[in-house]
C-alpha cells in the first residue's frame, strides 16, 4: 500500500482529504500521516505541559454552542497522569462561557509556550469537570511547528479577584471588539468534526492580518505543514469558535459562530502569503470581558510572519 492510499484508509478523514487534494499537497501531506494516527502523551509532551502557565480548549456549553476558552495556572496545573489521561487544576474563568461546560463530550486543547514559541495540540474527552478542574481521556496529541507565534514572556497579572471586570453577551462585534481583532497578531480557533472529535489551533500573524467587513472576519491562511486539520474540519462541519486576547490588558473576546474556506487566486487582494485560501468566520454569539490572568508587556515578532497586503 502506498502512503498515500494508507493516508486514506486509516489517517486524515474526508474534510482533510478534500483539502489537500485541492491545495494540491496529497502526497506532501501523507508524510506526515502518522501524525493523524492516534497518539498518547509521552514523556517530553509531560515535561512540556508541567511547565506552561496557557492553554485553551475547544468545547460546547450546556445549550451545544461551540467556544474555545482559556485555561491559565501556575507550573504545574497541567499534569499528565498517564499517555491517555491529563488532569488540569483549574477551570474557565468565572464569566467564561465553558465555565461549567459538560462532561462526557469531545474536547480540543492547545498549550502554548510563547516565549520559545512551542506548541502541543491534544483531543479527547472531558470526563470530569468542576471548579476545582478538569480531566480528559487523550485520544491524540501532537506537536507543532514554531511558524508565526509571536514571542512573549507570561507572567501573573495583579489580583482583580476583588473587582472583576463585567462581562458582555451580545450577538454582533461592537467597535471596541473590531477595535481588539484589527490589533491581534495572535488568534486560536475551535473547530470540530463529527467523527474525530474537537480540535484548538493557533494562528499567527502581523498586526490586521484578521480583516473585518460587513459583519464578518477573514484572514489569509499561511504556508503550514499541509495536513489541513483546522480548515479539514470547517469543510467537514462549518460550526467554529474563536478567541481573542490582549495580554497588555487582559481583554478577552469568544466569538461562536459559522466558518468557511474560500478558494482565491495565489496573490489576490489580501492573499498575504500567496496561498489562494482564506478563512471566512460570521459570529452568532460574543462574549467580551478580561478573562485572562496573564500579562506580557512586550512582544518580539515571529520572524516568518508574512507582510500585509491590502486591505
Amino acid at each position: 500500500m502506498t502512503d498515500l492510499a494508507r493516508t486514506e484508509a486509516a489517517g486524515f478523514h474526508e474534510g482533510e482529504l478534500a483539502v489537500q487534494r485541492r491545495a494540491g499537497v496529497s502526497r506532501d501531506a501523507a508524510r506526515l500521516s502518522a501524525m493523524a494516527a492516534p497518539a498518547g502523551l509521552g514523556v517530553g509532551a509531560a515535561r512540556f505541559l508541567a511547565d506552561r502557565t496557557f492553554a485553551a480548549i475547544t468545547a460546547r456549553d450546556a445549550r451545544g454552542t461551540l467556544w474555545l476558552s482559556p485555561l491559565t495556572g501556575p507550573p504545574g496545573f497541567l499534569h499528565v497522569d498517564s499517555p491517555t489521561a491529563l488532569t488540569a487544576r483549574t477551570s474557565p474563568a468565572e464569566g467564561d462561557p465553558l465555565r461549567g461546560l459538560p462532561t462526557d463530550q469531545p474536547v480540543g486543547m492547545i498549550a502554548v509556550e510563547f516565549a520559545a514559541r512551542r506548541r502541543l495540540r491534544g483531543n479527547g474527552t472531558v470526563t470530569d469537570a468542576g471548579d476545582d478542574g478538569l480531566r480528559v481521556d487523550v485520544a491524540q496529541a501532537f506537536g507543532n511547528c514554531p511558524q508565526y507565534i509571536q514571542v512573549r514572556h507570561l507572567g501573573a497579572a495583579p489580583d482583580t479577584t476583588r473587582n472583576p471586570a463585567p462581562v458582555r453577551r451580545g450577538e454582533s462585534l461592537t467597535p471596541d471588539d473590531v477595535e481588539l481583532i484589527r490589533r491581534s497578531d495572535t488568534l486560536l480557533v475551535g473547530t470540530t468534526h463529527p467523527t474525530r472529535g474537537n480540535d484548538a489551533s493557533h494562528r499567527g500573524g502581523a498586526p490586521g492580518f484578521v480583516r473585518v467587513e460587513d459583519g464578518s472576519l477573514w484572514w489569509p491562511d499561511y504556508s503550514g505543514n499541509n495536513m489541513f486539520t483546522t480548515l479539514g474540519n470547517i469543510h467537514a462541519d462549518p460550526d467554529a469558535a474563536l478567541l481573542f486576547f490582549d495580554f497588555t490588558t487582559g481583554r478577552t473576546l469568544h466569538l461562536s459562530g459559522r466558518a468557511e474556506v474560500e478558494w482565491t487566486s495565489p496573490g489576490a487582494t489580501g492573499d498575504d502569503d500567496r496561498t489562494g485560501r482564506r478563512v471566512r468566520f460570521t459570529p452568532r454569539h460574543v462574549v467580551a470581558g478580561r478573562l485572562l490572568p496573564l500579562r506580557a508587556d512586550s512582544v518580539t515578532p515571529a520572524h516568518d510572519n508574512p507582510p500585509l497586503t491590502a486591505p
